[in-house]
């Protein structure tokens, strides 16, 4: 009898590292939970972001189904990755099987939350002070990546969550980081999201810095850019910063049309 074919791939490099682009880059997720009441599942949409160790954060109300439904069980999925043209079963897409952590208001995990998510939503500041909206991690247990059609792969946290001592001391200078490069140097980030992340002229912005990479923004768009290497200490950052930019002019340089 001839053996079934597997349709999941072995997990490799290439899949972890689209799958952590897909969740740092989201801006949106579809989160599936348990309604309370029937027993049944629940989606809804809701603005992602993610924690310094690639953790997603959402911003939530207190009022909302799905928001009562987490707390009475911390069990749900989120769905992220964005469709393009045509077909959009033919783009990647992750869903990531998670329990819901309330983070606590004065906290130093809820303080950062709130920073790194208001750094990808600014618009949030209006309702994210309010009482009945509050700020869950959903720590990933596993997931299941799409990367298009014959492209599946299962992945475990650990493909997912850079859990380093780097991570959490970089948590301490992040965003001075962050807001120094969006106030100093915004023609370095323009370079980072032109050479690197093949993105076109726009007003770039830093968003998140975390041991891995960059989280960019231009407005609604986003991009990942991973360093050559993970951090080895939160002090190199500075200097993998400017080696980027120079290396980056250096692309763009020899890129240009020739006169």
């Amino acid at each position: 009898m001839e053996k079934k074919k597997d349709v999941i791939r072995e997990t490799d490099a290439e899949a972890i590292r689209l799958a952590r682009t897909l969740i740092r880059t989201a801006r949106y997720g579809a989160i599936a939970v348990l309604d309370p009441e029937t027993g049944a599942p629940l989606a809804s949409r809701v603005g992602t972001a993610t924690d310094i160790d690639g953790t997603p954060l959402i911003l939530v109300s207190m009022l909302s189904s799905h928001t009562r439904a987490l707390i009475a069980d911390s069990r749900c999925s989120l769905l992220v990755g964005e469709p393009g043209k045509g077909d959009p079963l033919a783009h990647p897409r992750i869903t990531i099987s998670c329990n819901a952590l309330q983070l606590q208001t004065e906290t130093t995990e809820r303080a950062r939350a709130e920073r790194r998510y208001l750094n990808r939503h600014p618009k949030a500041k209006l309702y994210a002070g309010l009482g009945d909206f509050h700020f869950f991690r959903l720590e990933p247990a596993r997931a299941s990546l799409n990367g298009g059609f014959g492209k599946a792969y299962l992945l475990g946290r650990s493909d997912l969550v850079a859990e380093t001592s780097v991570a959490q001391n970089l948590a301490e200078s992040e965003q001075s980081a962050v807001e120094h490069m969006n106030s100093d140097h915004v023609d370095a980030i323009s370079v980072y999201a032109r050479a690197f992340c093949g993105a076109g002229e726009a007003s770039w912005r830093i968003t998140g810095i975390d041991a891995d990479g960059l989280d960019l923004a231009a407005g609604d768009e986003t991009r990942r850019l991973f360093f050559p290497e993970p951090l080895a200490d939160a002090r190199d950052l500075r200097k993998v910063l400017v080696e980027l930019a120079a290396a980056g002019r250096r692309k763009l340089a020899e890129s240009a049309p020739q006169m």
